[in-house]
């Protein structure tokens, strides 16, 4: 039975080998049938006999610093094949043979021998680059990119039949090639051949692209062989043994004569060691310049950073969401391809594994990373000591001469290229300005020619004997004519001659400008205080200090960190148990005064109302009769308030300072009564500004940064105040004119930093007597015709803290209960129906609050006299209530029966009730137990 099976499955086997068989014959036929080349007359005549001594066997091949980090050789070099995981899929391998060619007429083989689809992760918005299955054969030079069609030092055919150099691609002079079709690449630098200095392409031994001139840029230059593929397996043929004879014999690479090639030796490590280079440099001074310079010297290096990520990205045909100049950091820029295993960093993780495989020399630029002992302790973890000397360079303090001149050149280089643009853009714009002027013109003279070929045809035709005239007519028209071609026959404008200088300023940075940061503004602001420079016992081999010596550059640091302490702001700091409580403390203190202010406009107002009464009862003159006792209470009341008005304090004449008491200043009323919207904003705003800066300076503790810059406070005051704060609401646009209305307060140092002019421990009512202070000063101007003392804030939002309403109406002994202010976040509820004189008041439950948006959560009606006071069940409407719920004769609140859906329910955080009298109710003048929603202190009492 085994043998059985094991011979079904042989069978199976061969008839699946004879299958994939026919179906690749049927391919290469297809494609072959499809793209017939076209037959011309063979140029190229067999190679002559080889003349003097030839390369070594096995010289020719791929040298593992010649090729991308996704490139895995098999075979000994015949097979290259490329990593797919965590993205690399998208990315371009690029190989270049270690020989090149600099006269002769040689060629080498590529073959696809296995095309690869892996699988598109959920998640992606856009689809990778296309074709999936790609090839590149070509030449380069040594100086050219790995990666074929990437600049102009090389040049090569791809498997869609484009003939690429540069950005150039021309279709039509080539034919597509793929699976198992071997293709040839043939470069003739044979001076006495007809097709000397051309590249030519052959698909399965014909001729499929003719022979096509050698650029300029590469001519005299030693091309290398070169391919470049994704997503595919690739035989390169290099050797001898021809895989698909030519026309014509033709020499392989691998048989080149000395005298015809360059023989690029594989790098040796130093000391038996490969090299990893660690950078350490301050962002944004000059870091990546550094890089650049040391890559342009060691060719032989490999640059691991996300920029290079990037410029490989680039190089492989992928589309970045706002395209690959727009970055916000050079360190660790957002990837945003759309592709889930690119934008997932899947690329990086996979050559953190591979890098330290590879016997490669390698530069691991990261510059926060770097910079911090722990970034560096784990990156030197992942190479082996016994494969790798690990060197660190640092590039930190005053550049050396020859950089700060390349600075220069650079900086002036880059204003030259924007002030030519900017001139050609100028230019542009004259020249559109000037065709539209010269049509307009040549309009106006068509339509001056039009007039005067009909004046002249009505005047021939009117008087025959008036022909000259006519005549006349036409030679002025052709004068006209001839004055208009004239006019558009202007000399062009001759070019505008370009030039600039540095500016001192420009002449005295030692560090290129860069558009783009180097660090994320916020990772900057968290990592800096933790920078230092590397040491020995890290694991570094050895530390080169390229600029300064190791103390100048400590130093330096030292200096750096400084500075960086008053411009970034503190991302991880938090408010303090201190500041909590002192916030809470004036929240309260606030609430106070504002319904301070409001009780006093309210008895204010029912003074006059009585006053005027008892005014209009003495115009009157009746005589003094008996009436009804309510007449007599009220002119009873109206004299009590005719004997309290008697005692009047004028409020401005009053010394702000020598108030003890804010809310009374000797008449019961308090010293901010005359407050308006924007004296309450800028009395919280003094408050706030004066407990963000003492907050700061006490929960940081750090002495050498007691202050913050006024650029930072919208961020401070979001993280403490848990809100935004916009110039806008008080009717400005920047910070230092908010400043400008609180002076006496805070105030914008020198070094830009707020400070404030009040001790931490200094009374809150300091802050109303300042806010008093300062809307007196400004009334005064407003009277003598200052209209900028006037202020008028957007009430876009509401006032920082809400009012609290008032007491209900009614004629009874005792009104309803005032309203109050109910806690952060809550709605402020307002003051009940008055109830029935003989009851002793009854108070209704609710105010006119909008609770989410809903409506008015209504009050309750007065009770009746049996009710003795008890709260009535008001409706609420905003919460979908049915019905009213009466108050029971007992004094005890009413409850909702059940809790229910829409309904003002029985719950203890939902319910009015929740302060409701105890049951049997208490003796009268007594409140029952207190509450958050209970008898709140504004309310009179019972009986």
């Amino acid at each position: 039975e085994a043998e059985a099976e094991a011979e079904a499955e042989a069978e199976a086997e061969d008839a699946e080998m004879k299958g994939e068989d026919a179906a690749q014959d049927g391919q290469e036929a297809a494609a072959s049938k499809e793209e017939e080349p076209t037959k011309s007359v063979e140029r190229e005549e067999d190679a002559p006999a080889v003349k003097g001594p030839q390369i070594e066997a096995g010289a020719c091949t791929f040298h593992t610093e010649d090729t991308t980090l996704n490139v895995m050789q098999t075979s000994n070099g015949k097979h290259l094949m490329a990593l797919t995981d965590g993205g690399f899929q998208y990315l371009l391998a690029g190989a270049r043979a270690s020989v090149g060619l600099k006269a002769g007429r040689y060629m080498f083989e590529v073959m696809i021998t296995e095309n690869k689809n892996p699988g598109e992760p959920s998640g992606s918005r856009v689809q990778g680059p296309k074709p999936k299955n790609f090839v590149r054969v070509g030449f380069a030079t040594e100086e050219s990119s790995l990666i074929l069609a990437d600049g102009l030092e090389n040049v090569c055919f791809d498997s869609e039949g484009f003939f690429v150099h540069g950005k150039s691609r021309v279709k039509g002079v080539s034919q597509k090639f793929g699976h198992s079709q071997v293709v040839a690449v043939l470069l003739n630098l044979d001076s006495s051949s007809p097709n000397a200095n051309t590249i030519s392409l052959f698909r399965g031994g014909e001729r499929i692209a003719e022979p096509q001139p050698l650029p300029e840029a590469l001519r005299g230059k030693a091309l290398y062989p070169a391919v470049t593929y994704r997503n595919v397996t690739l035989q390169v043929n290099l050797g001898k043994d021809v895989m698909r004879p030519l026309p014509f014999k033709c020499l392989t690479v691998e048989e080149a004569t000395v005298a015809d090639s360059v023989v690029q030796k594989a790098a040796e490590p130093k000391d038996g060691k490969w090299e990893v280079v660690v950078p350490v440099g301050l962002p944004d001074e000059g870091t990546f310049d550094w890089l650049d310079g040391f890559m342009a010297k060691h060719r032989g290096y490999v640059e691991l950073s996300d920029r290079a990520l990037l410029d490989w990205a680039q190089k492989s045909g992928l589309q970045r969401q706002g395209g690959f100049s727009k970055r916000s950091n050079n360190d660790k820029p957002d990837l945003n391809f759309g592709l889930t295993l690119l934008d997932d960093y899947g690329v990086q993780k996979v050559i953190a594994m591979v890098a330290p495989m590879l016997p490669r020399n390698y530069v691991v630029m990261e510059v926060k990373n770097n910079l911090l002992e722990d970034g560096r302790r784990k990156l030197l973890e992942r190479f082996s000591s016994h494969e790798f000397r690990k060197v660190c360079h640092v590039a930190v303090g005053e550049p050396p001469a020859e950089f700060k001149t390349s600075v220069l050149d650079r900086t002036l280089k880059e204003k030259q290229a924007s002030a030519e643009a900017a001139a050609k853009r100028r230019k542009a714009e004259a020249a559109k300005k000037k065709l539209a002027e010269e049509a307009k013109k040549k309009r106006e003279a068509d339509q001056k020619k039009k007039e005067a070929a009909r004046k002249a045809k009505e005047a021939k035709e009117a008087a025959k004997k008036e022909g000259e005239e006519a005549a006349e007519g036409e030679e002025e028209a052709k004068e006209e004519d001839a004055t208009m071609e004239e006019a558009a026959e202007e000399k062009e404008p001759e070019e505008e001659e370009v030039k600039v200088e540095l500016t001192e300023e420009e002449k005295e940075r030692n560090f290129f400008k860069r558009d783009t940061p180097d660090l994320a503004p916020k990772e900057l602001a968290t990592h800096y205080m933790k920078f230092s420079l590397p040491k020995k016992e890290e694991g570094f081999d050895d530390i080169v200090y390229a600029w300064q010596g190791a103390a100048d550059c400590q130093a330096y640091l030292t200096s750096w960190v400084q500075d960086r302490k008053v411009t970034q702001r503190v991302e991880d700091l938090q408010p303090s148990e201190w500041f909590k409580g002192k916030f809470g403390e004036w929240q309260k203190l606030l609430n106070a005064w504002k319904k301070k202010q409001q009780e006093a406009r309210d008895a204010m107002q029912r003074k006059k109302s009585a006053a005027a009464k008892k005014k209009a009862a003495e115009e009157k003159k009746k005589p003094a009769e008996e009436g009804d006792e309510e007449m007599k209470e009220e002119e009873q009341g109206a004299e009590e308030a005719s004997e309290e008005l008697k005692v009047e304090i004028n409020v401005d004449d009053l010394d702000v300072w020598n108030v003890e008491d804010v809310t009374d200043i000797g008449n019961g009323e308090p010293l901010f009564a005359n407050f308006t919207y924007e004296d309450w904003a800028l009395l919280s705003l003094r408050m706030e500004m004066h407990l963000l800066v003492h907050a700061f300076r006490r929960d940081l503790n750090d002495p050498e940064r007691p202050a913050f810059l006024h650029e930072h406070v919208p961020f401070y005051y979001g993280r403490y105040f848990k809100k935004a704060f916009t110039p806008k609401n008080f009717g400005v646009s920047t910070f230092p004119e908010i400043v400008d209305m609180i002076k006496d307060t805070i105030e914008i140092a020198k070094n830009s930093t707020l400070e404030s002019n009040i001790d931490d421990d200094a009374p809150m009512d300091n802050f109303a007597k300042l806010t008093e202070d300062h809307r007196r000063d400004r009334q005064r101007r407003a009277d003598i015709g200052d209209e900028s003392a006037i202020l008028k804030f957007p009430r876009t939002q509401a006032a920082p803290v809400a009012s609290s309403g008032g007491c209900g109406g009614g004629k009874g002994a005792d009104k309803g209960a005032g309203g109050r202010q109910a806690a952060s976040g809550r709605p402020t509820y307002g003051g009940g129906g008055g109830g029935a004189r003989q009851a002793g008041g009854g108070r209704g439950g609710g105010g006119s609050a909008i609770v989410g948006g809903g409506r008015s959560y209504g009050g309750a009606a007065p009770g009746p006299a049996a009710s003795r006071g008890g709260y009535g069940g008001g409706a609420s409407s905003g919460y979908g209530q049915k019905r009213p719920y009466p108050a029971p004769a007992g004094g005890d609140y009413a409850y909702p029966g059940a809790k229910r859906t829409g309904s003002y329910g029985a719950a203890p955080g939902g319910a009015y009730g929740a302060g409701a009298y105890g049951s049997p109710p208490p003796p009268p003048g007594n409140f029952g137990m207190p509450s958050p929603y209970g008898a709140p202190p504004a309310a009179y009492g019972m009986g």
